[in-house]
């Protein structure tokens, strides 16, 4: 096959917000106290009867419908997530259940934050090889399952949602949407971030992924610009990992991205692990400020210290 590209996008977040006045009331934190560390103001939770699974499929049912397409269109379902709390069926099996898709491969992959971009790398591999036709690639995460409330160095980071990309071949005319992936990781860091235990909890070290995303991850992204063959000033958009804004601002500076539109989706739906790139980039498509074709960076980071990027063209 020629390539792929993703011919739609869609997001979805539960109904209820949590601001930081409410989390004041939970933790021993404030408004200022968040939004200086962190930069978030509001973040979306969803309720005990939300599963990750129903997450995903809302927003899958989305990117379906902007793409003009239909279940029976699609043969292979990924779902990047860290926090389906069932084992099997597994959650891309469940999503195609909901959705009605008939007889598709349906995979869970967890690379925790950097779920969706390992994912859509994996869904542009597949359908290059010939293996797949068209893909649901989903990021969908319920981190408030796995948050510690009591710790208010984590508690205030977390939020709940879901985004999703039709992944399709390239006619052989198009050029490829979907550049090549740069990944990789830090296993013997792998300790930093950690969702585990009975009952799993979140917990990191903060300064150690500071240090580590900061000065690190910087020339890792421009080699990933690099692998397609443009510059980061040539880039109309940069969607990283929505950690925390106090990483996605220097990082986005040192990669050079001067002439690109930032995703600071951080700021209203906190970190939301494997759904924070895909639910970033969709708002930043229906709002507008990003044209159809344009040159967009995705870059996710974070748990095990895995990191994987690659440049797109915007749907």
């Amino acid at each position: 096959m020629h390539g792929s590209r993703i011919a739609a996008i869609g997001h979805y977040q539960p109904a209820r917000v949590l601001t930081n006045e409410d989390l004041a009331d939970m933790v021993d934190t404030s408004d200022e106290w968040i939004r200086t560390r962190v930069g978030i103001h509001t973040r979306h939770i969803a309720g005990p009867d939300e599963p990750v699974d129903e997450l995903a499929a809302h927003a899958a049912a989305k990117a379906l419908a902007a793409a003009g397409l239909g279940p029976a269109d699609i043969d292979l379902v990924l779902v990047a997530t860290s926090t389906a709390i069932d084992r099997s069926p597994n959650t891309a099996a469940r999503v195609a259940g909901r959705l009605g898709i008939p007889g598709p491969a349906a995979m869970d992959i967890n690379v925790v934050c950097a779920g969706f971009t390992h994912a859509l790398a994996t869904a542009d591999h597949t359908i290059r090889a010939g293996a797949a036709t068209r893909a649901l690639v989903i990021g969908a995460e319920k981190m408030t399952d796995v948050a510690d409330w009591s710790d208010r160095s984590t508690c205030v980071l977390v939020g709940d949602g879901a985004g999703a990309a039709v992944v399709e071949a390239c006619a052989p005319e198009q050029e490829p949407g979907i550049g090549p992936v740069l990944w990789g990781s830090v296993p013997e860091m792998g300790h930093t971030v950690r969702i585990e235990g009975t009952p799993p909890r979140f917990a990191q070290e903060g300064q150690s992924v500071y240090r580590w995303a900061t000065t690190r991850l910087p020339a890792i992204a421009r080699q990933a610009c690099e692998r397609t063959g443009i510059a980061p000033e040539d880039l109309a958009g940069v969607v990283l990992h929505q950690a925390n804004l106090r990483i996605i601002e220097p990082l986005a500076e040192k990669i050079g991205a001067v002439n690109a539109v930032i995703a600071r989706d951080v700021t209203e739906s906190g970190n939301t692990s494997a759904a924070s790139i895909p639910l970033a980039l969709s708002k930043l498509v229906e709002q507008g400020a990003l044209p159809t074709g344009a040159p967009v960076l995705l870059f996710g980071f974070g748990g095990n210290l895995s990191y994987a990027g690659q440049v797109i063209h915007c749907p």
